[in-house]
């Protein structure tokens, strides 16, 4: 049985499904890869004679080369299969778990996690186009929710995972764990992903061009403001837990895990409302988010409160971005390589920089401080999306 896909590709349901489901593992392994230092800062740094600061640039370094990486791929893979540049991704991925599980020396570490910078900006950049070419248009948005929910899972467990993983097996063990999962994510492609040759369209050089259509511009907009809000706050969740709320470590290992829990059903149950309510959704999304951060200032210091809105925020939160892959999908389904590398670059950036200003603001006056910017961010990104809905309509 054939099914006409979003990218004017012919692939059987089964086989598309299963590429999606290795993809999903493969994204699953890349965050996972991406934050388990968080977790091993003292080992990595007491066995490579370095200090825990040093250690802690294993994350930057990653986070640097996955922008750059995103910003320029689509230009310089132009002429390459897309089976075979995500399975290089994949592979790059394994070779960066065994280069940093052996790494004698901090260079070798930053090597190793450089790779897996590229791998991550690469892969997610290409991501909702490659998508695009091997689901139905109707079953896109469920495609990308895989991949995220991937995502959700991931970031919910990596650092716990490290730590218990490190305390049994240590640092290098944990990193190594990655690797035969790295190893089923590309045989899983190589075996159900078909040949993706690339399209006789001219590719975007500039990834920034495209910010010269407005419809993008507003996009890209609330792009920005929903993860700069949602880091500002996000980040410093132990910390309130611990010191407003008054949660024990285990309280706090709960909470953070239903939020986990609460974004995979979220990826979910939202997506499949995307293909008829999409800019509803994306308008509505930071809205709700502005008015959890809001009550959360309001009721910092009762237990059950703040544990239901925490979990109401991770079941939206973790959903917002499979609604702005799906919008990417019908704006820029033209151009959706070049339009996923500008998205992740701009996400990238925005949790930088939403993380940067919380904490500058939750030394200065404390954690209502961020919570109330991160509210500010939400609603600015909800007036963006309405903008950006308006525009829609406008331009048809």
């Amino acid at each position: 049985m054939t099914n006409p896909t979003f990218g004017e590709t012919i692939v059987k349901t089964a086989a598309a499904w299963g590429a999606v489901a290795s993809m999903a593992l493969c994204v699953a392994v890349l965050i996972a890869s991406e934050f388990m230092p968080v977790s091993l800062l003292t080992p990595i740094a007491r066995d490579l004679g370095m200090s825990e600061g040093e250690a802690g640039q294993a994350i930057s370094i990653s986070g640097l080369f996955a922008v750059l990486t995103s910003l320029f791929i689509a230009g310089f893979t132009r002429k390459i299969d897309r089976k075979f540049v995500l399975s290089s991704f994949s592979l790059m991925l394994i070779v960066s778990g065994l280069v940093v599980s052996f790494a004698p020396n901090y260079t070798a570490l930053m090597v190793g996690r450089a790779l897996l910078g590229v791998a991550i900006g690469g892969f997610w950049s290409m991501s909702t186009a490659v998508v695009m070419r091997l689901l139905p248009e109707s079953a896109v948005p469920e495609g990308l929710a895989m991949l995220n929910a991937g995502n959700a899972i991931a970031a919910t467990i990596s650092a716990p995972l490290g730590s218990f993983l490190g305390d049994y097996i240590g640092w290098r063990g944990a990193f190594f764990f990655v690797v035969p999962l790295a190893l089923i994510a590309l045989i899983g492609q190589w075996t159900n992903m078909p040949s993706l040759p690339p399209r006789n369209r001219r590719a975007t050089g500039n990834v920034f061009r495209l910010l010269a259509r407005r419809q993008v511009a507003l996009g890209m907009t609330a792009i920005l403001l929903l993860f700069m809000g949602q880091f500002a706050l996000f980040t410093y969740l132990r910390p309130f837990l611990e010191s407003a709320a008054g949660f024990s470590v285990s309280g706090l290992s709960l909470v953070l895990l239903l939020m986990g829990l609460a974004g995979v059903a979220g990826t979910w149950c939202i997506s499949r409302l995307l293909v008829t309510r999409l800019y509803s959704i994306v308008i509505a999304i930071p809205l709700v988010m502005a008015a959890i951060a809001i009550t959360l200032i309001a009721v910092g210091s009762i237990k059950l409160p703040v544990a239901a809105l925490l979990i109401a925020w991770g079941f939206f939160g973790t959903a917002a971005p499979v609604g702005w892959g799906t919008w990417l999908s019908r704006v820029l389904h033209d151009d959706a390589e070049a339009g996923g590398g500008l998205q992740v670059a701009v996400i990238q950036f925005a949790i930088t920089i939403g993380a940067a200003a919380g904490g500058l603001l939750f030394d200065w006056a404390g954690w209502w401080s961020s919570f109330a910017f991160a509210a500010g961010l939400l609603l600015g990104s909800s007036v963006a999306a309405w903008a950006a809905s308006f525009e829609w309509e406008h331009s048809k």
